[in-house]
């Protein structure tokens, strides 16, 4: 299916700076977070609530009250005319939650949804789940982001052991995967040349942090909090997180807190909403996949083969590549595997620099991958990105 009514607003979309995991976000309740950068920044962007009649909250951490979703971040944006539903699928979310709102649009049923992408790894519950039947009636624990983490209750593995398979599968050793680490690094830099240009494209900086009631600012932020100087020389001296493997700490993304928002609406709409009417930004196709058990990492190429047959397209016609890269694996094996090179991906950086919130990861990369081709003079932009359960999903945009 080609999607053919359902645009982006041209800056109707944005990011917090992502803040490393116990950073300056891990006092903020994700979705009062989330509600209250909305409210900026639909009012910085002249957008009224009035113009949206649908709204879907991606989060994947819970929060307190979280049960109500939609409708309650609705309301905490001043919008309680509208309703919608709370999507949790991983680090897929986003995808997920803009295809949904693509879909409510070609279908009629919407003329604009608002995606909110939210989620705080930090401080995640610490959840009890009751077993009568149980020898002596205990029931059972689970730290929410730390134990899912650890643990893939289908595939028996850990997230980075699903790394390390695809790594012995692909034969890509560690020193390819430093290098990758790197790359990213250095093209991130481009993002934050001229006083961090390419970000305020769609981020507010400096960014005022509140307190936890928002009524008192606590202080600024001047970008991304945890992204770490990177050198050849400290990731070498960095031990793999198994013995002989060749994933580290220093090839793998981190945690992280933050939120990201954007419009998904008809052309005419977005023409009018839009920052500038000479630039159209229009959902094209998705597509999604899941790769055998413990081989995460290469989910991301069935799915864009999809999104791009779906678009009618072949990768050559692409002009921008992001991709959600838990682990410099990723992007090796999806380059090594689709014929392209490493560096024609990510330019301004990825989630392996900034970090991963989970639903806002692939917001953002989308976002970025809109401002790229806006940049580039328009063109097809594929973004994608693998998500716990050894899946992965593909979007495709096109700015002209």
């Amino acid at each position: 299916m080609q999607f053919e009514k359902a645009f982006i607003p041209y800056g109707g979309y944005w990011s917090t700076p992502f803040c490393k995991w116990q950073g300056s976000f891990s006092h903020l309740h994700a979705m009062r977070f989330a509600a209250s950068v909305a409210r900026e920044a639909l009012e910085e962007r002249h957008i009224s609530s009035e113009d949206i009649d649908g709204i879907s909250v991606g989060c994947t951490v819970p929060q307190r009250s979280g049960f109500y979703g939609g409708p309650w971040l609705a309301g905490l944006i001043g919008a309680s005319h509208m309703t919608g539903p709370i999507i949790s699928q991983a680090c897929a979310t986003s995808a997920r939650v803009i295809v949904g709102a693509a879909m409510e649009v070609e279908m009629g049923s919407h003329t604009a949804v608002l995606g909110i992408l939210c989620d705080r790894t930090s401080n995640s519950p610490h959840i009890y789940y009751p077993n009568p039947t149980a020898a002596g009636g205990i029931g059972e624990k689970e730290d929410w982001v730390w134990d899912n983490f650890s643990f893939d209750p289908f595939a028996k593995n850990s997230m980075f052991e699903t790394a390390e398979n695809v790594a012995k599968i692909a034969g890509i050793d560690r020193a390819a995967q430093d290098e990758v680490v790197l790359m990213r690094y250095q093209q991130y830099q481009d993002a934050l040349k001229d006083k961090a240009a390419f970000l305020k494209r769609f981020m507010k900086l400096p960014f005022d942090v509140s307190d936890s009631s928002n009524r008192k600012v606590l202080y600024s932020l001047e970008g991304d909090e945890g992204v770490f100087p990177t050198t050849a020389e400290g990731l070498a001296k960095l031990r793999p997180i198994a013995d002989g493997g060749s994933v580290t700490f220093g090839n793998q993304t981190h945690p992280a807190d933050g939120n990201a928002g954007l419009l998904i609406t008809t052309r005419d709409k977005a023409a009018e909403l839009s920052r500038d009417r000479n630039v159209t930004v229009r959902f094209i196709s998705f597509g999604q996949a899941r790769a055998d058990k413990g081989l995460m990492p290469m989910a991301n190429v069935p799915a864009s083969r999809q999104a791009l047959d779906r678009a009618g397209i072949r990768l050559d016609g692409v002009k921008a590549i992001k991709t959600h890269n838990p682990f410099a694996i990723n992007d090796l094996y999806f380059a090594q595997t689709m014929g392209i090179e490493v560096s024609e991906m990510n330019r301004f950086g990825s989630s392996l620099v900034w970090g991963h919130p989970q639903a806002p990861t692939g917001a953002r990369s989308i976002i970025e991958l809109i401002e790229e081709l806006v940049l580039a003079g328009g063109g097809y932009g594929l973004f994608t990105g693998c998500a716990a359960g050894d899946t992965a999903m593909a979007v495709v945009i096109k700015v002209e």
